[in-house]
């Protein structure tokens, strides 16, 4: 695969750019990074190992290393649940991707899927004081996927699957969690879903209403429509109906994999059938996780004090200029918009959470408890452009995690 990359200070602007550079306007290789200041940023990667001991003359070696580690890793191999205490392992996550659903960019593989993988590591130690590993898998088949994973969790306390296409992530993610007894949770699912409950039960308490008053419509049945509609279901929505490219979802489709099968099943209660603008006519909310456009016209057949969750990015569903025309609460996924729905308000704090009581794994009512919690941050200032916190109130993770361990502990799943 090649991109072409214009280099604005070059007379030629189709010239391409290849590993090395950037031809410039005398034909020799500009760095990439001298006209764009994301290549600057990312050489060299993002992140780097750090040591949290001293190593500065033979006593500390002789403990940090050969012979005082012996003496560790006997105790371990003697009492297992001592590789808590004296290794990493229970604050440390493996972020793991095969490189087929990067972002928007699809399936570019897995060594271009590094940067973001990279980054999301980097969240989880900015936003909820975890270390984070990215790794990125030469496989796509879902066993190779599982049972390499399978395999390096000896040195994690928890795996997050990112980037991984649908329907192929429900399976792997089904059968890690059957396999290992650490917590295993695929954000661009969860995170999502937690995230956009968060903010439609500030926008429903906003409007003086209950979840269980509304009927949503989800534009998109792949991985985070799926958990989306699952969430809400959970948290008591009073209905919702998903759109995949052929309409509804319903139970009266012949071409419904089994993933779209199961969600006919508790979704839908209307019966609605067709298109996605059929089910939008009188509905309250509409949650954008799929990209393409959704006519003006359909926005407007929605009920009176509707809300819009157009955030597929850069491009939403729902432009907010015209979102705003008909609903009472706008948000996208954009950080120049208002009411941004983005994973890193949940996936850092759910992890610390989970991590912190050494949860075996993630539940749905951890999850639900991260949604309240997330949702309490924004307290009495509440308003339509403020439903959700901003990624850089530093109220969230505190709040995330805390709500996350006490679940966990409620429900049994943790171990200390």
């Amino acid at each position: 695969m090649s991109a072409e990359i214009v280099n604005p200070r070059s007379e030629n602007t189709a010239d391409q750019a290849d590993q090395a550079g950037h031809a410039g306007p005398g034909g020799g290789a500009e760095p990439l990074d001298s006209f764009d200041p994301a290549f600057a940023l990312h050489r060299g990667g993002k992140m780097a190992v750090q040591a949290t001991v001293p190593v500065r003359d033979k006593d500390d070696l002789s403990l940090a290393y050969t012979p005082g580690v012996a003496r560790v890793c006997t105790a371990i191999a003697e009492q297992p649940e001592l590789v808590h205490d004296y290794t990493w392992k229970s604050q440390v996550v493996a972020v793991v991707t095969d490189g087929t659903a990067v972002l928007g960019l699809g399936d570019i593989g897995p060594e271009a899927s590094l940067p973001v993988m990279e980054g999301k590591a980097i969240l989880f130690k900015q936003f909820g004081g975890v270390d984070a590993v990215p790794i990125a898998l030469a496989c796509t088949d879902v066993d190779e996927i599982v049972e390499t994973v399978v395999r390096l969790a000896p040195s994690f306390g928890g795996v997050n699957l990112e980037d991984i296409s649908a329907p192929r992530c429900f399976e792997v993610e089904r059968r890690l969690q059957e396999r290992l007894d650490i917590p295993i949770f695929h954000d661009d699912q969860h995170g999502t879903a937690v995230v956009t409950l968060a903010a439609l039960r500030n926008a429903a308490r906003l409007s003086g209403r209950e979840l269980g008053q509304l009927r949503a419509v989800i534009s998109g049945a792949g991985a985070a429509g799926v958990a989306i509609a699952k969430m809400l279901v959970e948290a008591g929505i009073g209905d919702v109906a998903v759109a995949d490219r052929k309409g509804v979802v319903s139970a009266d489709r012949e071409d419904l994999t089994p993933v779209k099968r199961e969600l006919a099943g508790f979704t839908n209660k209307a019966g609605i059938s067709g298109p996605l603008e059929k089910a939008l006519a009188g509905a309250d909310v509409f949650i954008g996780v799929s990209g393409g456009t959704v006519p003006e016209e359909a926005v407007a057949t929605m009920a009176q004090g509707a809300f819009v969750f157009a955030m597929a990015n850069p491009n939403p569903e729902v432009h907010p200029e015209v979102a705003h025309k008909y609903a009472a609460v706008v948000a996208t996924g954009r950080s120049d918009f208002p009411n941004q729905i983005n994973n890193v308000l949940a996936f850092p704090g759910i992890f610390a959470g989970a991590l912190q009581v050494r949860a075996s794994r993630i539940t749905e009512s951890m999850k639900l408890a991260a949604a309240e919690a997330l949702a309490s941050v924004v307290g009495d200032d509440l308003a339509a452009d403020y439903v959700i916190p901003s990624p850089f109130d530093e109220r969230v993770a505190p709040a995330v995690t805390a709500a996350v361990a006490a679940a966990a502990r409620a429900e049994g799943v943790a171990r200390r």
